[in-house]
């Protein structure tokens, strides 16, 4: 962080705002919304930031925001909060801001990370008022991250335009409140989703010769497809196609006409990602052609891997230790989860950090993401305002200095996604 005063400012900032932003979190975590529905919550953040003297735009679905800070010719340096809620049912009885929407919960973090962002909005906001920005941060508080699309649709809005370098906090209760997860490279994997559909002659089990039998060829698809790919693709790309939903058939001795197998394909290399397709379709025609089958193969693309780019990292690393001290900064682990934040990094240099949640003092078990159960030690919330702070003024000075390169220069920007 730069300026000697500016953690003294932090932390007085913290002393009289972070009450008000727990309960702001509170608020949230009572009133979840789900993808591209998220109007309450689009309007709460609003009304934050316009008290603050900013000017937040709204994404053209409506929901979501876009909100920049400072000018001037420096860099700019984009931060992502994602806004939306999972379907799920918030199955916590011990405290006061449990969902009050049936079915809907914030079972990710997702309300602590736009908590975090606000409060940075609102501390940087003051620092833009003094003159001691030397350059622009673009807020993005973004809808949709668990239904794959939000990313997209602030991308298409035009949000990443004149985007130097990105970087975004996601919950880890693996990790203790005031840690924050850093890794080089693929943090999270793509995720698709796949479905195998099979069709051909069916009839009696006393004669599968006359028919194609489905079922011999779903189990053959079910266990030679993720044994062909093992050896079609390289193993450090870490693919896995996992099933989830196998079905045939409605009787012991009729062999059905039509057959299905439905899973998901992850993997942490990006030319991995890419090639998967047209890998899976000829392998698919490959085991069902000896069958008399015809196969339909429906590949949806979800979101791409996550890659962090390492001069970001380094950005990160050193904005943690600024702002926490060194021994804030852990390794962390990949995950085959996967984070629609990869869509940004497709088009701009950054990093996705991981946010710890989990008490230090706990004697509980930890409290995981995506269960009802779910929630996190309230003081991540300033632990998360503190990082995105430092994240953003270490990249924008770093930027300004004389001869740093810009994204405004296509070989600059070039250079760095190569990174």
């Amino acid at each position: 962080m730069q300026g000697r005063d500016l953690p003294d400012q932090m932390a007085a900032f913290l002393a009289r705002g972070e009450r008000g932003l727990v309960e702001f979190r509170r608020d949230l975590h009572m009133h979840p919304e789900l993808a591209f529905a998220e109007t309450r919550t689009t309007q709460r953040v609003e009304e934050r930031l316009r008290s603050a003297g900013l000017e937040p735009v709204r994404l053209p679905d409506g929901t979501g925001l876009v909100c920049d800070i400072g000018s001037g010719t420096g860099p700019t340096v984009a931060l992502r909060g994602d806004i939306d809620a999972l379907p799920m049912t918030d199955e916590k009885t011990d405290v006061p801001y449990r969902s009050t929407v049936p079915g809907a919960a914030h079972a990710c973090g997702h309300d602590v990370h736009t908590t975090a962002l606000l409060g940075a909005g609102l501390f940087l906001a003051q620092q833009a008022r003094a003159g001691a920005l030397p350059g622009r941060v673009r807020l993005l508080f973004q809808p949709a991250e668990e239904l794959p699309g939000g990313a997209r649709a602030v991308i298409e809005a035009g949000a990443l335009e004149g985007v130097d370098r990105i970087f975004a906090l996601h919950c880890d209760p693996r990790l203790l409140c005031g840690q924050v997860g850093l890794r080089v490279g693929p943090i999270t994997a793509a995720c698709d989703q796949l479905a195998v559909r099979l069709s051909g002659p069916g009839g009696h089990t006393a004669r599968p010769h006359l028919t194609s039998d489905l079922v011999y060829a779903l189990g053959k698809v079910v266990t030679e497809l993720p044994a062909a790919l093992s050896r079609r693709v390289d193993p450090r790309a870490g693919f896995s196609l996992v099933w989830g939903r196998v079905s045939a058939g409605s009787a012991p001795n009729v062999i059905p006409d039509d057959a299905v197998a439905e899973g998901t394909v992850r993997c942490l290399d990006d030319d991995a990602w890419h090639a998967a397709p047209d890998i899976v379709k000829e392998l698919v025609e490959s085991v069902v052609g000896g069958y008399r089958a015809t196969a339909e193969v429906d590949y949806r693309r979800g979101v791409p891997p996550t890659v962090n780019e390492a001069e970001s990292v380094r950005m990160l690393r050193d904005a943690v230790g600024q702002a926490l001290g060194p021994e804030a900064v852990a390794s962390t682990a990949q995950s085959l989860g996967g984070e629609d934040f990869a869509w940004y990094l497709e088009h701009v240099p950054g990093a996705l950090a991981r946010l710890g949640t989990h008490p230090p003092d706990a004697t509980g078990p930890m409290l995981d993401l995506h269960r009802g159960t779910f929630d996190v030690d309230e003081r991540a919330i300033g632990t998360g305002v503190r990082v995105f702070v430092s994240a953003a003024l270490t990249a924008l000075w770093e930027g300004a200095r004389p001869g740093a390169p810009s994204a405004a220069d296509d070989g600059a920007l070039g250079d760095a996604a190569l990174m």
